[in-house]
């Protein structure tokens, strides 16, 4: 399968995209998210492995394909209680672009839903170490649990375990909104994350039904062989993190990178419909 091949939108998602295009069906307003890119260093080295997920098939949004750790925003997570570690609101205001409640719930489901997915909590009794999960998997497949359940709040969870959210762990890496055609739509934030110390993955089989770590190169071989299914945010961001060495580089390079909104957009070319992102030919922009 090439590139040519993946911008052509399969034949059951024309018909809403022409209906779209046309004015004749609505655009659906997109909710904000957060995902996580979990990153431990590849052995043997150079190179990083990153932890994906393979959601439900089935499911209503991106069935079937591999992605990252994340979710949508849930109103508690702007709770200002969250015990917080790390760079204030008002700079996570600044790199996601994003008023300061935004920011920090963004910020709070990053945390939430790594755990949630992953098993993998990014907190700790203070700003300077990490929990560890691994030496009572009962206690916290139990919060994991309250979490996935709604019985509990990630502000619950730090509280009643005495821990603060390590907000210094994430790093800002990007920015995907999904398509107008889509009926359901993502505002989404993308984050980096080293995987602490202590603690490792626990697949938890509810909207995935397999998970790994995997080195970005390996996962696009992959994807390109059609073995693993993406969508373009998780293809692009694999591209990027194949180019690193390690972990740590990966995180200094998050410090500086400059991150804009990526809105892919639908077009309707004679019999194909395509998926264009920035810099495509024939890309539309809002301004066109």
């Amino acid at each position: 399968m090439t590139d040519a091949d993946l911008r052509r939108l399969p034949p059951e998602l024309h018909a809403r995209a022409r209906a779209v295009a046309a004015g004749s069906a609505p655009v659906a307003e997109p909710r904000h998210a957060a995902t996580v890119m979990l990153l431990r260093d590849s052995a043997p080295g150079p190179g990083v492995e990153v932890y994906m997920l393979r959601r439900v098939a089935g499911m209503a949004f991106a069935g079937g394909m591999y992605v990252f750790p994340g979710g949508s925003v849930d109103p508690r997570d702007s709770d200002a209680e969250v015990a917080w570690s790390g760079p204030p609101d008002t700079e996570w205001t600044r790199l996601l672009n994003a008023d300061a409640p935004l920011a920090r719930a963004l910020v709070c489901t990053a945390v939430r839903e790594t755990f949630e997915e992953a098993g993998v909590l990014l907190a700790g009794a203070d700003g300077q170490r990490t929990v560890t999960v691994d030496h009572d998997i009962e206690h916290w497949a139990g919060e994991q649990a309250a979490l996935l359940d709604r019985s509990a709040s990630i502000a619950d969870v730090l509280c009643r375990n005495s821990l603060v959210l390590r907000a210094d762990l994430l790093r800002a890496w990007a920015h995907w909104i999904t398509p107008e055609t889509e009926p359901k739509r993502f505002d989404t934030r993308f984050f980096v994350a080293a995987l602490p110390e202590g603690q490792r993955p626990v697949h938890f089989a509810g909207e995935s039904d397999a998970s790994e770590w995997v080195r970005p190169a390996d996962a696009l071989a992959r994807r390109a062989s059609g073995e693993m299914v993406m969508m373009p945010p998780t293809v692009m961001t694999l591209v990027e993190l194949a180019g690193f060495a390690d972990v740590a580089e990966v995180l200094n390079a998050a410090a500086t990178r400059q991150i804009t909104p990526v809105l892919p957009r639908v077009v309707v070319a004679g019999e194909d419909v395509l998926l264009l992102l920035p810099g495509d030919p024939g890309y539309p922009h809002a301004d066109a």
